[in-house]
């Protein structure tokens, strides 16, 4: 009788931790303290599992928010590309890198030092984005939000002018509330990835317009 009543307080602590996860910000400053080696970009992956996929959307969507020259998001474009196909393809639950960028890492001294600066704005934006109304538990749920997540990245890594910042913005929407696993941030990151598509859209089509005048 005690080893079901065990069993069943664990069960009920593994439901609570998924559904109410660790916030992200807690993940860092756990994994920042516990290293006594390199943090490489597989120790993140593993410790973040099936919340990698969005934190890793995050991660490279932020860069394409700041103003680059022409031609950046080629680059810049590419890891997005790559996080989101996965998220939509991928048998596994989590990103896989290949090898060579799965080891890269940094010293644990390196890693604290990032982690500090990012904390304060990390913990701001965890008391608006919670988990809340988590719909999407099936792996299924989550390939169509990386179906979404791909659209999006192919259209941020398009040279298309004035359209690749609000599809960037929506997948770091997007990738953030996946991450903290809140159902209505994953929402309006969908909401707000279909208006950015539409106008990614229009941007095109006018550019064809003028294009076609002209000639």
């Amino acid at each position: 009788m005690t080893d079901r009543a065990e069993t069943w307080v664990a069960d009920l602590v593994t439901a609570r931790e998924h559904n109410h996860p660790e916030n992200l910000s807690d993940l860092l400053v756990r994994l920042a303290r516990t290293t006594e080696r390199k943090v490489t970009i597989r120790d993140i992956a593993i410790a973040l599992q099936d919340r990698s996929f969005g934190a890793f959307l995050l991660v490279f969507a932020l860069p394409n928010l700041v103003p680059l020259p022409p031609g950046s998001t080629f680059i810049l474009g590419l890891p997005l590309v790559f996080v989101a196909w996965q998220m939509a393809m991928s048998p596994g639950g989590r990103v896989f890198f290949p090898r060579i960028v799965s080891d890269y890492g940094v010293e644990p001294q390196t890693f604290e030092a990032i982690v500090k600066r990012l904390v304060p704005w990390m913990r701001w934006a965890e008391k608006l984005v919670i988990p809340r109304f988590w719909l999407f538990e099936s792996r299924f749920a989550e390939r169509v939000i990386g179906v979404l997540a791909l659209i999006l990245a192919i259209v941020v890594f398009l040279p298309i002018p004035l359209g690749n910042w609000p599809p960037a913005f929506a997948l770091a929407v997007l990738g953030f509330a996946h991450s903290q696993r809140d159902g209505l941030g994953v929402l309006a990151g969908c909401v707000i990835g279909i208006l950015s598509l539409m106008i990614a859209g229009f941007v095109v089509y006018t550019a064809v317009a003028v294009v076609s005048l002209v000639v």
